[in-house]
C-alpha cells in the first residue's frame, strides 16, 4: 500500500535535492566574549592580561553549536579589533582557518572597540534579509544587537543567544535576552581549557596615552643597544661570493644575521606587542613562519627550499633577536634556546 507520510519523510530527509539541510551561522563579538571569560576566570577584564588559545576555543563553539543545531554551519564571523584595522598576529591565524571569517573594527588608543556591534548588525540583517541561514548563534552582550536580532527575526531566522557564565549578576543586557529564541549559558569548565593566564606582560592597568604612530628605536629597543646587523645588499654580496660552495647552501652565519635583520626590521614595523605576542616560542605559526621564510628568500637572493638547516638557522637567528628584545630564556650565547 502506498504510504504518502513516508514518502513525504523521504523527501525531507537531509541531504535531500529537493529539502537540503536548514544552516546557520555563529556571530562572536570577541572582545564581550575575551573579556566576560578573563572575568569569570581570573577577575580581569583586559586581554592583555592573558593568552587565549583562539583556534581551540573556535573548534569548541562549533562542535558546541553542532550538537544544538539540527543544521550544517555556513561560517563563523569573529568579530574583534585592531589598531587602525591592521591584524595582529593572532587575527592573521585565526583568518586562516576554514569556516571563519574575521571582521575587523577599530581599536583606539584607550583600547576601545568602534564598529564592531555595527557590523554584528550588519552581517546579521543581510544574511537574514537574503535567507543565507534559519539560525544563528549570536555570541555578544550589547543592547545595541537588539534592532538587529528583531529584523533577523522578522525574516523568520532564529537567534540563539549564548552568554559567558557571569562570576555574578549578569553581563548581558536584559532586554536582548528578552527579544532572543533561545537563551544558553557557556560556563567555567567549557572556557578555561583556552585561557591562561599571562604574567610576563605588563599591567594590563598600564595603558599608553596615544603612542607615536612610528616608533623610535629608544622606544622599541629602550637601553639596550641592538647587534649591529648587515644590510641585505651586504648580505647579498656576501652569498654571492660564496661561489661554488653556494651550491651546499648558504652559511650558518648568514642565515642567523638575515633572521636577526628580519626580526629587527618587524620589531619597528610591525610594534613590539605583536612579536611579543609570538612569545615564548619557539615554534611559530605556520602562516607567520611563510612569512618569515619568504623574507628570508628575499633577503638571501635565491629559494631555501632545499636546504632545511638553511631555513632553521634563519628561524634560530630571528627567536635570537627577539628573545634579546624581551630578554627572555636568553643564555649567555644569546641565542635561542633549541
Amino acid at each position: 500500500m502506498f504510504n504518502l507520510k513516508s514518502e513525504v519523510m523521504t523527501v525531507r530527509q537531509p541531504g535531500s535535492h529537493l529539502s537540503p539541510l536548514p544552516r546557520f551561522t555563529i556571530l562572536v563579538d570577541v572582545g564581550y566574549l575575551y573579556a566576560a571569560a578573563g572575568d569569570l576566570l581570573f577577575g580581569i577584564s583586559s586581554r592583555r592580561s592573558y593568552r587565549v588559545d583562539a583556534e581551540g576555543l573556535i573548534k569548541a563553539l562549533e562542535e558546541r553549536a553542532a550538537e544544538c543545531m539540527r543544521a550544517e554551519l555556513l561560517r563563523i564571523y569573529w568579530y574583534d579589533a585592531a589598531r587602525d584595522r591592521v591584524p595582529t598576529v593572532d587575527q592573521r591565524v585565526i583568518a586562516q582557518l576554514p569556516w571563519v571569517k574575521v571582521r575587523l573594527g577599530n581599536l583606539n588608543a584607550r583600547g576601545q572597540q568602534k564598529g564592531v556591534d555595527a557590523q554584528i548588525r550588519s552581517d546579521l540583517e543581510a544574511l537574514a534579509r537574503h535567507h543565507a541561514v534559519s539560525d544563528t548563534v549570536l555570541i555578544a552582550g550589547d543592547e545595541d544587537m537588539v534592532p538587529a536580532v528583531e529584523a533577523a527575526q522578522t525574516y523568520g531566522v532564529r537567534i540563539h543567544l549564548w552568554g559567558v557564565e557571569p562570576p555574578y549578576g549578569t553581563n548581558q543586557a536584559e532586554r536582548l535576552i528578552w527579544e532572543s529564541d533561545t537563551v544558553d549559558v557557556v560556563h567555567a569548565e567549557f572556557v578555561k581549557p583556552y585561557f591562561d593566564l599571562d604574567t610576563s606582560r605588563e599591567s594590563a592597568e598600564e595603558t599608553p596615552a596615544d603612542p607615536p604612530a612610528v616608533p623610535s628605536p629608544t622606544t622599541v629597543f629602550g637601553a639596550r643597544p641592538p647587534k649591529p646587523v648587515p644590510s641585505p645588499a651586504v648580505i647579498r654580496q656576501q652569498v654571492s661570493q660564496i661561489g661554488s660552495v653556494a651550491k651546499l647552501g648558504p652559511a650558518r652565519s648568514q642565515m642567523e644575521e638575515i633572521g636577526e635583520h628580519i626580526a629587527h626590521k618587524w620589531i619597528l614595523t610591525r610594534g613590539r606587542d605583536n612579536i611579543r605576542d609570538l612569545l615564548p616560542g619557539p615554534i611559530l605559526p605556520t602562516v607567520i613562519d611563510k612569512e618569515l621564510l619568504i623574507e628570508g628568500e628575499k633577503e638571501l637572493g635565491h629559494s631555501l627550499r632545499p636546504y632545511k638547516e638553511a631555513r632553521d638557522w634563519l628561524r634560530e637567528g630571528f627567536w635570537a633577536r627577539v628573545y634579546r628584545e624581551f630578554e627572555f630564556g636568553v643564555g649567555v650565547s644569546g641565542k635561542a634556546p633549541r
